[in-house]
């Protein structure tokens, strides 16, 4: 059995904290050199080698910097790649296949970026080796009997073409500069930029500096500019981010036409319906975050997500995670009987006019214990609706709203600007309650903030702030937690995560939230009812009032053209395909969000 010694260097203060991985060791005291300080390096070196894996040491850092694991017997000699001694490993990787969609799914720092940067030729697999990495005939012979082979080959010459979009988008503008019709013109080497920019709805953008876009622009930019690149192989990391469901269903639309056309296509993704309606077959990458991971046998998409959400390879008899996700199977069951539960706020309808910009909202209101989901295209007044019951924006008309009310609210995009570590910004937002076990099993320890308690705020990672700054929001002393997109930069389970957390906080304190949203399937997870925007982007909002789920997702899912079914094993809601039967019976009868159930 493979031990594998990781040191997250961004954690280590070895410097300051009287190097108990040393002084604990028993190897070190038994006169062996399996933890070690190099001349001129502050960082300890782990020996894999003569490590028992006791954990000792694992316990003893104060800064939980140091992971010792022992990897599967399956995966021993599969090393793909090593970033360095006492670095991340990755075990296999996912095999493309022409005319085909792979969808990747994995944990946040399981090596599916690292995956496609193999695949993109960035970076050449080492097979492990980091002291003597091996060369291309070696690597090609090591792939030999599987399809990688051939890919290697023909990458090692220079023989494939290969488009690739990469996960952080917000880095374009510092590599490109110009305007955005000139970018995609430029590498359009197919001659679908015009198509293109009618498709993902540049037309508005096109004639502006790259500089001046929002992430969502940005990320349809990239995706037009990935496209229309001559290639054989089109990679897409995380294509969905930044996007609003509309725009992602589009997207994937786009992407899977490069398939029909024999292309190989590769796609990583968080949003579980998106990648069920994109993908043709699924790898699942799993393993320990910043630690290593391991690239599963190809499923078909179905099978595959299932497995994901099961936590468990029956084919290689491997459990990867404690507790399957599992939804309720049956269709448009109300999670809160709300006839039982008292009113927390009412408010009266009203209008705003930001910047030529119009929402006109209905009237509505909570119930406690209850969460109102909040769905709508990006620029149609979702955020300046929640800013106007939280007291930040005044409207233009008379408005009742929440009074006395104490409100929670975050924000959607987080800024890493804040001086202090993320205890001290938990501390300021709950006082000395994070201490409190019932906090650290109800919050800290379902959002996975130990490790990060030390470290500064302005260091954190998307998915880093985005948990904290979910855990601040409930922490705080509130009657109505407003919270705008919570499911941005995390991955799959820390998406069911937060999504469990906010309601078992609601419903424990018998408060109340509203929740912007554009993953379909955290929202279907966490709603008791829905507020639908409808309107014109950047123009005109229409916020109704609370709806049922049955009704607020029909007249939602109608203005997407697209139906929903519950998976038979796992319940979780599926996209059908456009045009099938059950698509086609769904829309027939006017049942969008699930066919009823036959008695």
């Amino acid at each position: 059995m493979a031990r594998i010694a990781v040191l997250k260097k961004s954690s280590c203060k070895s410097r300051d904290c009287g190097k108990p991985c040393m002084t604990f060791c028993p190897g070190v005291r038994m006169g062996e050199e399996t933890v070690k300080f190099e001349e001129g390096s502050k960082y300890p070196i782990i020996s894999e080698e003569l490590c028992s894996g006791c954990g000792i040491c694992v316990k003893k850092c104060p800064f939980r910097a140091i992971a010792i694991v022992n990897t599967p017997e399956t995966v021993e000699e599969e090393a793909s790649h090593r970033y360095g001694v006492n670095q991340f490993t990755l075990f296999r990787l996912p095999i493309p296949r022409p005319g085909k969609v792979l969808g990747i799914i994995g944990r946040n720092g399981a090596g599916k970026s690292t995956a496609l940067r193999i695949l993109a030729g960035e970076i050449k697999p080492n097979l492990g080796n980091v002291q003597n990495p091996p060369d291309w005939n070696e690597i090609i012979q090591f792939y030999r009997g599987s399809e990688l082979q051939a890919y290697f080959e023909k990458l090692s010459k220079g023989a494939l073409k290969i488009s690739y979009k990469p996960q952080y988008i917000t880095n374009i503008p510092k590599v490109y500069t110009g305007i955005v019709g000139d970018l995609i013109s430029k590498v359009d080497e197919r001659g679908v930029a015009e198509k293109l920019m009618k498709e993902l709805y540049l037309e508005s953008i096109w004639g502006n500096q790259l500089s001046t876009l929002s992430g969502g622009e940005l990320q349809r930019v990239a995706i037009a500019a990935t496209i229309a690149k001559e290639a054989e192989v089109y990679l897409f990391d995380e294509p969905s981010s930044y996007l609003d469901i509309f725009q992602r269903i589009i997207a994937a639309k786009i992407i899977r036409s490069l398939a029909e056309i024999g292309k190989t296509v590769i796609c990583v993704e968080h949003d579980l319906a998106a990648l069920d309606f994109i993908s043709d077959y699924t790898c699942v990458i799993f393993g320990e975050p910043g630690v290593y991971g391991i690239v599963s046998h190809p499923y078909g998409v179905k099978e595959g997500i299932n497995i994901f959400l099961d936590g468990y390879l029956p084919d290689e008899n491997i459990r990867f995670r404690e507790e399957s996700i599992s939804f309720s199977k049956a269709p448009a069951m109300p999670k809160l009987d709300l006839k039982t539960t008292g009113s927390l706020l009412e408010y009266s309808g009203f209008e705003i006019k930001l910047d030529g910009f119009k929402l006109k909202a209905s009237s509505g209101g909570v119930k406690k214990s209850e969460i109102i989901g909040i769905l709508g295209a990006n620029g149609i007044g979702k955020t300046t609706f929640i800013k106007v019951l939280a007291g930040l924006l005044k409207p233009d008309t008379a408005f009742t709203g929440v009074g006395s009310l104490k409100i929670s609210y975050k924000p959607q995009y987080l800024e890493g600007d804040y001086t202090g570590t993320v205890r001290e910004f938990l501390l300021s937002a709950a006082g000395a309650s994070i201490l409190d076990s019932s906090v650290k099993s109800s919050i800290i320890h379902p959002l996975e903030l130990e490790d990060l308690m030390d470290k500064s705020i302005s260091i954190l990672s998307g998915g880093e702030l985005q948990r904290v700054a979910i855990a601040g929001c409930l922490l705080r002393d509130a009657d109505i937690y407003l919270i705008d997109e919570p499911s941005a930069f995390l991955d799959v389970e820390q998406r069911f995560a937060a999504a469990k957390t906010i309601r078992r906080i609601v419903e424990s304190k018998s408060k109340a939230a509203f929740i912007i949203e554009h993953d379909l399937i955290m929202c279907d997870l966490v709603s008791d009812r829905l507020i639908i925007f409808e309107g014109e982007p950047g123009r005109h909002g229409l916020a109704s009032s609370p709806q049922d789920m049955r009704s607020g997702m029909n007249s939602f899912l109608k203005m997407m053209n697209i139906t929903l079914r519950r998976d038979v094993k796992t319940g979780r809601p599926r996209i059908n395909k456009l045009g099938s039967k059950l698509d086609s019976a769904q829309k027939s009868i006017g049942e969008y969000y699930y066919a009823p159930v036959k008695k």
